[in-house]
């Protein structure tokens, strides 16, 4: 490697820690206000750059990657999810692509749970009945939610994140499903007490909170389809914490209307910030922009994942959260 210090350009602004390190470490171009970079902002910061410090609202895909100079050789993604780089043709350009895997699990893990929590217990309806000051006082039949206990828990990928999930699950005395592209292992299943489904077909119809943890590929794309969702029972909720491409959401925002689900809890949207205005309108859904994993720890250690990967690569070695084609 160059001894000249390392062309860094950061594409939204990071934790004030995170970016004074940065600073200090390499020669770091900083974002300076909080908004996404246009697409003629990246193609110019691709091409200045040695490496690039993307976010997941940069879509880095294969003619944008064309663009990108000889001097690009890192996108050392701050965030965990990469299906908004083009890893494939990233890889063919001889550009390396890291990320910052584990961190967010515990955090996006405790919002799966307070999204089951909100969505089962009706919070949003009774924040709302407090807001607009309509409450008369307490009643014996107001706002009766149902209680997580015993119920029927499915979790659709069983990574890190799934496996957190099944951990609080268990404390709340849920019962657990899965369904995985790969079966765990006994010993991994006993611990969390988890029932392997083989269809998910099968699993869906049978349980009753559906919780979406798996990333966005093109094999899961819609995998909650209209025909898969109309398997749910009329009472289940579902939950999506990963990626909103996984549910179909105007499916899911029909059979809301319609009764055909108890309710559902999203921070992830199939398309951004272009939500359905009709699931905005429900009142058996929760929304959340996108924060399950908005901790202040989280996103400084998520910094701190992304130094390391380029202090690595600085020093003549692969990052040590490289991604590569055949791990998507």
């Amino acid at each position: 490697m160059s001894q000249q210090p390392l062309s860094v350009v950061v594409t939204r602004r990071l934790p004030e820690v995170v970016e004074k390190r940065l600073s200090e470490l390499f020669k770091v171009s900083l974002r300076q206000d909080d908004t996404p970079m246009t697409r003629t902002e990246l193609a110019e910061a691709m091409k200045s750059a040695d490496i690039l410090v993307p976010t997941v609202t940069d879509d880095i895909d294969a003619a944008l990657l064309g663009q990108a100079g000889d001097r690009l050789k890192l996108i050392a993604n701050y965030g965990a999810g990469v299906d908004h780089i083009d890893v494939m043709t990233a890889r063919q350009r001889g550009i390396l692509v890291s990320n910052t895997p584990g961190v967010l699990t515990d955090d996006t893990a405790d919002m799966t749970m307070a999204l089951i929590l909100a969505v089962t217990r009706r919070m949003s309806e009774g924040m709302a009945t407090m807001q607009s000051g309509d409450w008369k006082g307490w009643a014996p039949t107001a706002l009766l939610g149902g209680r997580v206990g015993g119920r029927r828990l499915g979790i659709l990928g069983m990574g890190r994140i799934g496996q957190a999930v099944a951990r609080r699950a268990n404390a709340f005395g849920m019962q657990v499903h899965y369904h995985n592209r790969r079966r765990l292992r006994p010993e991994t299943e006993e611990a969390h007490a988890a029932t392997y489904w083989e269809s998910l077909d099968q699993m869906v119809a049978r349980i009753d909170v559906l919780s979406i943890n798996c990333p966005h590929t093109p094999s899961t794309f819609h995998l909650m389809n209209a025909r898969r969702l109309k398997l749910m029972k009329p009472s289940a909720v579902i939950v999506n914490t990963s990626r909103g491409e996984v549910i179909d959401e105007n499916a899911l925002t029909r059979m809301l209307r319609a009764g055909e689900l108890q309710g559902a809890g999203l921070d992830v949207y199939e398309h951004g910030t272009d939500i359905n205005p009709r699931l905005r309108e429900l009142n058996n859904v929760v929304l959340l922009p996108h924060m399950g994993s908005a901790t202040l720890e989280g996103r400084i250690e998520m910094g701190e994942k992304v130094i390391i990967n380029i202090k690595t690569f600085e020093d003549g070695h692969r990052p040590p959260d490289q991604v590569v084609p055949s791990m998507l």
